[in-house]
């Protein structure tokens, strides 16, 4: 049994950007958009659009940070994108579990699982929620073996089962989102992959994410 359990394939959450992100353009095409409301488009300036999305930001005028969009790939667990698809003003693509046979060598026919954040790997409740992985990983396996379909299949898998989910949101939405998910009473799992976002939209577009707090951390 011990030799099972080391077999489980166990990683960490990430995400990558599907889209490159020019930070300093996409300012650009928000202030022009924003100035409009203000007929103050002869006050554009090769810098002056830092400022502008700051002041609109201050505000609370933030409709104008809904002309631009980003779109990332995040690899989480399912129990993760259950909350994520709550946000309505969004579009997502994920990883299939009616379609994704994972008994097939292109998954090496195991399945993935996401480690949880909270416990310890040497830890009791690590080791009972991996032997658990691992029973549903030799029963999701054995159901392919005599027949199930996966969408059949599938009715074992836990919340813990990695997926992988393409999110397009605009700015606006972004920020309302880490608002949300990296509050203190968000999931730890849910403010794992929130952290990680909101750290990485920092980098790219400071302006637009700098004054977000990140109430899980």
């Amino acid at each position: 049994m011990k030799g099972l359990i080391e077999a489980v394939r166990l990683i960490t959450p990430a995400f990558e950007f599907l889209q490159e992100i020019d930070g300093a353009a996409m300012l650009k095409r928000l202030e022009r958009a924003g100035r409009v409301c203000y007929k103050s488009e002869g006050k554009i300036t090769d810098s002056s659009a830092g400022q502008f999305i700051q002041n609109i930001i201050k505000r609370g005028h933030e409709s104008v940070l809904e002309h631009e969009k980003i779109t990332v790939s995040i690899v989480c667990d399912r129990g993760v994108t259950h909350e994520l698809v709550r946000h309505r003003i969004a579009s997502y693509s994920q990883e299939s579990t009616r379609y994704c046979n994972y008994f097939k060598e292109q998954f090496g026919r195991e399945l993935t699982f996401i480690k949880p954040c909270f416990w310890p790997e040497d830890s009791a409740r690590f080791a009972l929620w991996r032997d658990q992985m691992q029973q549903i990983e030799h029963t999701y396996n054995r159901l392919i073996e005599d027949g199930a379909t996966p969408q059949e299949a599938r009715s074992v898998l836990s919340n813990s089962l990695k997926t992988e989910i393409v999110v397009t949101m605009n700015i606006r939405e972004w920020r309302h989102f880490f608002r949300l998910r990296t509050a203190a009473a968000a999931h730890p799992q849910m403010r794992e992959i929130a952290g990680m976002l909101l750290e990485g939209f920092r980098e790219k577009i400071p302006v637009l994410f700098d004054d977000i707090f990140d109430g899980g951390r």
